[in-house]
C-alpha cells in the first residue's frame, strides 16, 4: 500500500503557537484554506483509491479539497484524531516550561513515553493510529490511500512505519499543509517523501 499522510492546513492556533490537541475543533484560517486547496491541486493527478480523515474540522476540510478532484467520499476515522493534550489544551508553548516544568523536561529529553497531563502520550497515539492503519491496509493492500490528520498523528505513524523510536519525534519538523509518502510492503517500509510543501510555497 502507498500511504500519503497529509497534515491539515493552518489554523489560528497554529499561528499563535498554542497546543492544539484532539480536544479543540479549531477551523482552518484563510491561509489554511488556501493550503488545503493547494494540497488538493497537487494530488489531482494522483491515482487515489481511498481517503481517510480525522473527524476534526481542520483535517476534514483539508481532506475534502483532495476528495473533490477524485469524486470520492472521505471516510472519518476517530483513531486518526490529534493527541489528547489534556490539561495542556490551548496552552501557548512558551508557557509550558514555567507552568509544567517536569512535563516539559521529559517531553524534550525523554523517550517519548511521557503523557500530557490528563491526556495521552505519543505512544498512545501511535498504538491507536497504527491499529486503524492496519485495518485500512487489510482492505487496501495494493492501493494508494490518503490519510489526513495532525502533527503528532502523522509523526506517530511515520515513526511506527519505519520502526523508529518514539523519542525521535523531536528531530522531525512537520509543516501545516504538508504531505509525506510511505510505501508499506509487509515489514519493509520505504520513505518516498517527507514534509513536502512545494505545492504551497506561494500561498
Amino acid at each position: 500500500m502507498r500511504l500519503i499522510l497529509v497534515r491539515h492546513g493552518q489554523t489560528q492556533w497554529n499561528v499563535e503557537r498554542r497546543f492544539q490537541g484532539g480536544g479543540s475543533d479549531i477551523e482552518l484560517n484563510e491561509v489554511g484554506h488556501r493550503q488545503a486547496r493547494a494540497v488538493g491541486e497537487a494530488m489531482r493527478a494522483e491515482k487515489i483509491d481511498a481517503i481517510y480523515s480525522s473527524p476534526l474540522s481542520r483535517a476534514r476540510d483539508t481532506a475534502q479539497q483532495i476528495a473533490q478532484h477524485h469524486d470520492m467520499r472521505v471516510t472519518l476515522e476517530p483513531d486518526f484524531t490529534e493527541i489528547d493534550a489534556g490539561d495542556l489544551e490551548g496552552f501557548h508553548f512558551g508557557q509550558l516550561p514555567q507552568e509544567h516544568p517536569a512535563f516539559w523536561k521529559q517531553w524534550r529529553e525523554g523517550t517519548g513515553s511521557i503523557a500530557c497531563p490528563g491526556g495521552e502520550s505519543l505512544g498512545d497515539v501511535m498504538e491507536r493510529a497504527w491499529a486503524a492503519l492496519v485495518r485500512i491496509r487489510d482492505h487496501h493492500p495494493e492501493d494508494t490511500v490518503v490519510v489526513v490528520c495532525h502533527t503528532f498523528t502523522v509523526i506517530a505513524l511515520f515513526l511506527r512505519a519505519l520502526n523508529m523510536a518514539p523519542g525521535l519525534f523531536r528531530r522531525l519538523r512537520l509543516e501545516v499543509g504538508s504531505f509525506t509518502v510511505i510505501d508499506l510492503n509487509g515489514d519493509q517500509s520505504r520513505l518516498v517523501k517527507f514534509n513536502d510543501t512545494c505545492h504551497w510555497k506561494e500561498v
